[in-house]
């Protein structure tokens, strides 16, 4: 069963230029992570340690936790190097004029 509820996350000018920002939507602690036109969002928490995803380096489509260096591809959560091995969670994205939503389940 597919849930369509998008929720509203933010204005589009909240959206940093080619990099991460954190948000908390319905209390989920969420990365949103713009890359050139697109928008993507993922858990903020990375998998491997207790590290919140905004503080690391976003480069092209790669974030790097700030705490072990390990890297996930923003686009759907996959790892990409070690120490990481556990997916993050994904969310889509939908930009409508000015606003930034998410579909959470």
């Amino acid at each position: 069963m597919s849930n369509d509820k998008w929720i509203d996350a933010l204005g589009t000018d909240e959206l940093p230029s080619d990099d991460v920002v954190g948000i908390s939507v319905e209390g989920r602690d969420i990365a949103l992570y713009t890359v050139g036109d697109e928008v993507y969002a993922t858990d903020n928490m990375c998998t491997h340690g207790q590290a919140r995803l905004c503080d690391g380096f976003l480069e092209g489509h790669e974030i790097e936790c700030p705490l072990h260096q390990g890297k996930f591809d923003v686009r759907n959560g996959q790892p990409t190097c070690d120490p990481v091995t556990v997916p993050l969670r994904s969310y889509p994205v939908r930009i409508e004029g000015s606003r930034v939503f998410l579909q959470l389940d």
